[in-house]
């Protein structure tokens, strides 16, 4: 499905208005119902033990909070880390995090580690965005950052991407095109789902 720069905007103000309202729904609760679907399956809680080095992110606004299976995670013995923006164009580089680490204002004023904290390669990556389809597919924000991302990643070595979302936020087709990566997993606060397709 190919849309132009107008539909893609539109869709974009609609899937914001969208995750909003499930965010208030749930009230407090989507990390920890989050966290509770992500270890309910056997498959990707072995991807994480195996990735050893295991990125999440630093919500901002309304989007599905991480940090609860973040928090599992270091708990675990895994190694964290959260993206930080170098610059427009580019990648995100991912920085070490551990609870309770005082972090600095990033881009978009979402905090992120300091700049002394070690620069690691992920092997597992929670993604969040503002709708998603079943063939794993998404929508983010405009700026590229994680596709780009993604792509190097992959392109170094096997690479587990999830995403993290609202089940109110799956539509029926994203646009998509050649710049785009596609999730292998996409976990809500109801179900967790493996893209096959």
């Amino acid at each position: 499905m190919r849309l132009d720069d107008g539909d893609k905007s539109a869709m974009r103000t609609d899937a914001a208005i969208t995750r909003r309202a499930a965010s208030e729904t749930l009230g407090n609760r989507p990390g920890e119902l989050f966290k509770e679907r992500f270890l309910s399956s056997a498959e990707l809680c072995e991807a994480a033990e195996a990735a050893k080095v295991v990125a999440g992110y630093w919500p901002h606004s309304d989007e599905m909070d991480v940090r609860p299976l973040m928090e599992h995670f270091h708990g675990r013995g895994l190694v964290c880390a959260l993206p930080v923006v170098v610059s427009q164009d580019q990648p995100l580089v991912f920085r070490r995090w551990r609870p309770g680490m005082e972090l600095a204002p990033g881009a978009y004023d979402i905090p992120v580690p300091p700049p002394e904290a070690p620069v690691l390669t992920p092997k597992l990556v929670l993604v969040p965005f503002l709708a998603f389809d079943r063939k794993g597919w998404r929508i983010g924000y405009g700026g590229g950052y994680y596709d780009r991302t993604l792509e190097g990643l992959r392109d170094a070595a096997e690479v587990v991407a999830v995403g993290a979302a609202y089940g109110a936020q799956e539509v029926a087709e994203v646009p998509h095109d050649f710049n785009d990566q596609k999730l292998d997993w996409v976990v809500t606060e109801k179900e967790t789902l493996k893209i096959t397709t």
